[in-house]
């Protein structure tokens, strides 16, 4: 590779799904747009929710209130300017722009995974050890995990951009992709990408499976501790607690396992099959776990009967 920057690319254009007809530009924008607001008002709703109710400000609450704003900011780093590529036939970005957009994609997902784990340590104490969960558990506590989950992914993902940047991109500038991540960026660089491309899915593996490996660990013991209730109410009303976050992390991992390891065992898919699967488990998650949290935990839909009762009760 050549020494320094020869890039004399200044601007990227965000191509979305290659083979869909422009017929077709406006409804997909209307879509993302539908989507980008219901993200926005669930997520929005919840929090509100939080901040209000005295009875949904305890750790586990705290969890779910990160990965709701982790959720948000996602959204609002991809989804805007994929809106605009379609309604106005804008997929221009700058040179930088695309890389702070690869840089808080990156950010963001590896936060998620991060909190999840918090989450899965808080639902192993409440399950395995209950006596002890109040000693152990404590605001404090999740406030320091959550907050070491911001932290340390930033230093993560900045050696992911540091190590990106400084590649040459002088030709292509179409970024096959509805938005700005490591490998659509670097397949566009001049160079020979193969002292890249391995490094860099075995990077994306350690940064997905972080807190994976902790997380199976914790539901196996759940699981375990479960099998060992003897009353079949018991085993379904304990399992019952740890539920929603079961079907959160499955919407997390099981996508990104299935989009990151398909090149690497000779299966493959168009780009428009593979851009699908991308926005899937980039949108789906924010878009469904605030209705995971409201259907599947007690506490915040008796919040919310009682706000929408008082709201729509006589003399209110």
């Amino acid at each position: 590779m050549p020494e320094g920057n020869i890039t004399s690319v200044k601007n990227f254009i965000i191509a979305g799904f290659p083979g869909l007809h422009s017929n077709y530009y406006g409804l997909v924008a209307a879509v993302m747009f539908l989507v980008y607001v219901c993200i926005l008002a669930g997520n929005g709703l919840f929090l509100i929710l939080l901040a209000r109710e005295k009875s949904l400000q305890k750790p586990m609450y705290f969890i779910i209130m990160n990965l709701s704003v982790c959720d948000v900011l996602f959204s609002t780093t991809t989804l805007p300017k994929i809106i605009a590529r379609y309604w106005f036939n804008d997929g221009s970005i700058s040179f930088l722009g695309c890389f702070i957009q690869m840089h808080f994609v990156h950010y963001f997902a590896l936060v998620n995974g991060l909190v999840l784990g918090v989450m899965a340590f808080d639902r192993y104490v409440a399950v395995c050890s209950p006596l002890q969960y109040t000693n152990i558990v404590k605001d404090s506590t999740i406030f320091i995990l959550c907050a070491t989950a911001w932290l340390l992914a930033r230093s993560c993902v900045l050696m992911m951009v540091i190590r990106a940047y400084p590649l040459p991109y002088c030709s292509a500038n179409t970024i096959i992709n509805c938005y700005c991540d490591h490998v659509s960026i670097t397949k566009l660089a001049c160079t020979d990408r193969t002292p890249y491309g391995f490094p860099a899915f075995v990077f994306a593996m350690i940064v997905l499976l972080f807190s994976l490996p902790f997380i199976l660990f914790s539901y196996g013991a759940i699981i375990l501790a479960v099998l060992r209730i003897s009353s079949t109410h018991g085993r379904l009303k304990t399992l019952s607690t740890c539920s929603s976050q079961l079907i959160i992390i499955v919407l997390f991992f099981f996508p990104r396992f299935f989009n990151y390891l398909v090149p690497y065992i000779g299966v493959s898919f168009s780009a428009d099959m593979q851009i699908l699967v991308i926005l899937l488990y980039s949108l789906l998650p924010p878009l469904v776990n605030p209705l995971i949290y409201c259907i599947r935990t007690k506490e915040v839909k008796e919040t919310l009967s009682r706000s929408f009762s008082w709201y729509y009760s006589p003399g209110s």
